[in-house]
């Protein structure tokens, strides 16, 4: 791993502008340096800097994570056995420990239920909050309802949902019950979802009738009926509404004729998120406690080359990753604000729910960050007001993310048909030409198109931006720079 010196040499000397450094102070108070402390104190491994703790944590891989699981204070049963049994590839990590994802996602349910969980914003909507104790009461609510309907352990779960609160409530529900959970957001197209659900045979479907992006409602009645029949071990479909029932009502009815005639023909079983029965006893959720492999999620590539991909991650190697990615390079936890721009068709909004692993309050957004304007958005209090609005908390969030460099540059615009130093794939999880992948029949469609549209000027404005620049005005542009990515 080249270090900081190398990377300058490398990239020259003009390779944009410094235009932040951590202080001492920050240094000194971030978690990862808290962690060094501990490692030295409580395991004898005595490193410098990154560097060193790279160096160690690639040469000792099973020490490193079995450290991880000890520091972080991982829920759920270690066991006796080795952090990392044989290798690549038949290499087994953790052999007989158990644990539940929702169960770490939800401590702070138990330690500090009035912390705010979840801030969730949409474009005309007024912001929705639920504190750690109403999340995990919802999602008790919704495990009930799922166990209900026979949903067990190793049984799939899908949803067609946009990046709203109820997407991460049926993941945790999912996941409390050894579930396995699969989504893709509503601007795909019904065979593109199709083409991703129907190798996992979903038993429950999560679905919305409508979404709004750029102050225009799109109905997906038609979809969710291709959908409902293009999977033929579907049991249920469980019908999300928007915040706004009365707007979605008019623009696209909770349950659809299209939706209801897929239903009734294929023997699916309809019910309404809202109307699920409350869970018995104090509500709060209970965990299947499984192995450390088991299956959480299902992920897919991008389709580009033929058929999507299932990419499966589990319950104990998420956990581990998320909270080392959050809390030791992202120095996330309790007090600090996350929000990342993403659909829930890409992996950055499985990382999102990652904050709460962190104990962190994650920020929510559901439309086009660019409506109904840049200027206006700040104002109204959608993603980039909001983010000034907590600036103290979200700058270190954002700032943080560059912290194992230390420095944080500016981009340099990219030439013409090249792609820069800094060019990420867009939101939506796809790189290269979206058109292509879009006539290939397996993009995301018109959000898709918005998005890119996003990113590219978001772009724009933060290669107009000048490095000096007060607080507020630098804590945009990075946020942008987040957007974009």
């Amino acid at each position: 791993m080249p270090r900081n010196d190398e990377v300058a040499r490398l990239l020259g000397s003009d390779y944009g502008e410094v235009l932040w450094e951590p202080g001492t102070e920050v240094i000194e108070q971030a978690r990862i340096t808290q962690y060094l402390r501990w490692l030295a104190e409580h395991h004898g491994v005595a490193a410098a800097d990154y560097q060193d703790l790279w160096e160690w944590s690639v040469g000792d891989p099973g020490a490193f994570w079995d450290s991880l699981w000890e520091y972080f204070g991982v829920l759920g049963q270690r066991g006796d056995g080795p952090a990392l049994s044989g290798q690549m590839p038949e290499a087994s990590w953790f052999p007989g420990a158990t644990l539940n994802y929702a169960r770490n996602a939800l401590r702070t349910a138990r330690t500090d239920p009035g912390r705010v969980a979840i801030i969730a914003c949409a474009e005309d909507t007024p912001p929705r909050t639920y504190t750690y104790g109403e999340l995990a009461a919802e999602v008790g609510r919704v495990r009930g309802a799922l166990r209900a309907l026979g949903v067990k352990q190793g049984d799939r779960v899908a949803a067609f949902l946009p990046n709203i609160p109820e997407a991460f409530i049926g993941l945790l529900a999912a996941a409390s019950l050894g579930a396995i959970w699969s989504s893709c957001s509503p601007d795909f197209g019904a065979h593109s979802v199709i083409d991703r659900f129907a190798q996992i045979s979903p038993t429950v479907l999560f679905a919305v009738g409508g979404y709004r992006y750029g102050g225009k409602d799109f109905s997906r009645d038609e979809a969710v009926s291709q959908i409902v029949a293009g999977l033929p071990g579907l049991a249920a479909l469980i019908m999300v509404d928007s915040p706004d029932a009365a707007a979605q009502e008019a623009a696209s009815p909770r349950l659809g004729p299209a939706t209801r005639a897929a239903a009734d023909a294929a023997g699916v079983r309809t019910f309404s998120f809202a109307d699920l029965p409350a869970a018995a006893g104090d509500g709060q959720p209970e965990f299947v406690e499984v192995p450390f492999d088991h299956p959480l999620w299902v992920l897919y590539s991008s389709g580009t080359t033929g058929l999507p991909k299932a990419i499966m991650h589990g319950h104990g190697g998420i956990v581990l990753e998320h909270l080392k990615a959050l809390g030791l390079q992202q120095d996330l936890g309790p007090g600090d604000v996350f929000f990342w721009y993403t659909t829930t068709g890409w992996m950055m909004w499985n990382y999102l729910a990652g904050g709460l692993l962190a104990g962190t309050t994650i920020v929510l957004y559901d439309g086009s960050a660019t409506y109904p304007g840049t200027d206006a958005a700040a104002a109204r209090g959608l993603p980039l007001g909001l983010l000034r609005r907590q600036r103290g908390r979200a700058a270190r969030l954002v700032l943080r993310r560059h912290r194992r460099v230390h420095r944080v540059r500016r981009a340099e615009p990219a030439a013409a048909g090249t792609r820069g130093p800094h060019r990420r794939p867009v939101p939506g999880g796809q790189g290269g030409s979206l058109r292509r992948h879009r006539e290939a029949g397996h993009g995301g469609g018109r959000r898709a198109r918005h998005h890119r549209a996003d990113a590219v000027h978001a772009g724009r404005l933060l290669e107009r931006s000048g490095p000096r620049e007060v607080p507020g005005q630098l804590l945009r542009r990075l946020s942008w720079n987040l957007a974009a990515r």
